[in-house]
């Protein structure tokens, strides 16, 4: 396996007639089609004048068709996946900052990207599905972008698969570069990590312009020689009809999208039964799972939820709780999984020893070698071989990583640093809340104070006071939230995440 090291070497791994990319009420395309659409895909692309390394936008909803053109375009050029729900600003934004060669959009798309594509002069591909065929058939179609590529044929081990941005909250986006060997390394480690077998059946319902649905998902399935079925998205209404149809062994997802998942449990008990004896585990990325919600989703469909570490610059896994029979350890998000991981002094760059808490570093094959045009991030990010995460965490003498918070979301009250996540899991166990984040709040002489945002389940009531005195009987006064806002629903990010940076601004509490 380890000399996999393109994306047309890992479709490689599946055989001819097995299921490769399906959709929910389709059938699916199998592991030859899906390898002849590469093949079909990367020629059409040299004839539009598009080779290796050169830039192609995709806006497409989620869909079999987005994973196999993120799959198929990525054999032969650089894939640059694009949030369909963006607006022309951001469209803007990102087509001039991607420097993009080609656009792809769905036939009859009404996106504003295509305006924007117009505007800058920039080639736009029709991806056209095949009616009747199986999902994620296609053809493109479109005028050339100038004469056949001269740097045409499959893409080599250290051309650049995809580039993302940094999700930019405190600064303008950074733009991530990942070869080929990093995307087909993270993909490798991933799949050892869960045991993926060609039997395997993945549902996706994360969406494919982010690492986690792009790698995890697409890329651990398919060098697993396993098949993954796109949800056209996330769709609490339909989620359980989908684990019907499809019957996964496994799905991935951010924590709200569990919380979603287990809020509708109880009125589908039979798709619930039925999962029961499908699922083979549940994997949880991208944010922080509270250990109250793993241990429900246990209860609720008799699977290990193993949760794992990620984040784009290593193309997705640094580590991962192991399956059983090993140990998994609630509130870790395991053992490095993939590659070297270790943790730094924030201020002199040493290595610390175990259960000494610092900065997660991180080396080994998945890494991106670095920000494109970006020397000073660069600098910053890189000591000794080592990415800097931005993560603070801890490891213990069996090499389980905690993660105390991101560098930039720890709370400065007054000299005294408070984990965020630490007031999260003592609010989560509070009877009546769903969902907690808790965040900075600016404090005229303190600098910084503590607040959090809640929601509470069906049926159930909180008040403010009471919520911060049931906080007060587990954590020291100075980590007691100041404020506790009741929301119908926290604001969240693109990929469902809760946003904690810029969550005082956006609740007007600044």
């Amino acid at each position: 396996m380890t000399d996999i090291t393109t994306l047309r070497d890992l479709l490689n791994a599946g055989a001819d007639g097995d299921p490769a990319i399906g959709a929910p009420e389709r059938a699916p395309l199998d592991y030859a089609g899906l390898r002849a659409l590469a093949d079909a895909t990367v020629a059409r692309l040299n004839e539009l004048g598009i080779g290796r390394n050169d830039r192609v936008a995709i806006v497409l909803p989620n869909s079999a068709e987005m994973a196999a053109a993120f799959v198929t375009i990525g054999c032969g050029a650089t894939t640059a996946p694009l949030n369909p729900s963006y607006r022309g600003d951001e469209f803007d934004f990102y087509l001039d900052d991607l420097n993009a060669k080609a656009l792809v959009v769905e036939q009859g798309s009404d996106s504003p990207a295509v305006a924007v594509a117009q505007k800058r002069n920039i080639p736009i591909v029709t991806l056209v599905a095949a009616e009747g065929a199986p999902a994620g058939s296609f053809t493109l179609e479109g005028e050339g972008v100038g004469a056949a590529a001269a740097n045409g044929g499959f893409a080599e081990p250290d051309d650049v698969a995809l580039v993302l941005h940094t999700s930019g909250t405190t600064s303008r986006p950074k733009i991530v570069p990942l070869t080929q060997r990093n995307v087909t390394a993270s993909a490798r480690h991933i799949g050892a990590s869960l045991n993926l077998v060609a039997a395997d059946k993945c549902l996706n319902i994360m969406p494919l312009f982010h690492i986690h649905g792009l790698i995890a998902a697409v890329l651990s399935s398919l060098g697993a020689g396993a098949s993954v079925h796109c949800a056209p998205g996330f769709n609490a209404l339909k989620v359980f009809g989908w684990l019907d149809e499809i019957e996964p062994s496994w799905y991935t997802a951010v924590p709200t999208m569990h919380q979603t998942i287990l809020s509708r449990a109880e009125r589908n008990p039979e798709s619930v039964a039925r999962a029961r004896k499908n699922l083979r585990l549940i994997r949880s990325s991208s944010a922080s799972l509270p250990p109250q919600v793993m241990k429900q989703l246990e209860e609720t469909f008799d699977a290990p939820v193993v949760e794992a570490y990620g984040m784009t610059e290593a193309a997705h896994q640094m580590a991962c709780n192991p399956l059983p029979p090993a140990a998994r350890k609630p509130g870790s998000v395991g053992v490095a999984a993939g590659p070297e991981v270790a943790i730094m002094s924030e201020t002199d760059g040493e290595l610390l020893a175990v259960g000494q808490t610092g900065e997660i570093v991180i080396r080994g094959p998945n890494v991106t070698p670095g920000y494109e045009n970006n020397p000073e991030a660069n600098a910053t990010a890189f000591t000794d071989g080592w990415f800097r995460t931005g993560d603070q965490g801890v490891m213990d003498d069996e090499g389980y990583i905690s993660i105390t918070g991101r560098l930039k979301e720890i709370i400065n009250r007054g000299g005294e640093k408070i984990s965020p996540r630490e007031v999260d899991e003592v609010l989560m166990d509070h009877p009546a809340v769903a969902q907690a984040v808790t965040f900075a709040v600016p404090h005229d002489k303190l600098g910084e104070d503590v607040a959090a945002a809640i929601v509470l389940r069906e049926g159930q009531e909180a008040e403010e006071r009471e919520v911060r005195d049931f906080v007060a009987r587990h954590l020291a006064d100075f980590k007691v939230p100041r404020k506790v806002v009741i929301l119908d629903e926290i604001p969240k990010g693109a990929t469902g995440k809760l946003q904690r940076i810029g969550l005082a601004e956006k609740l007007g509490l600044v």
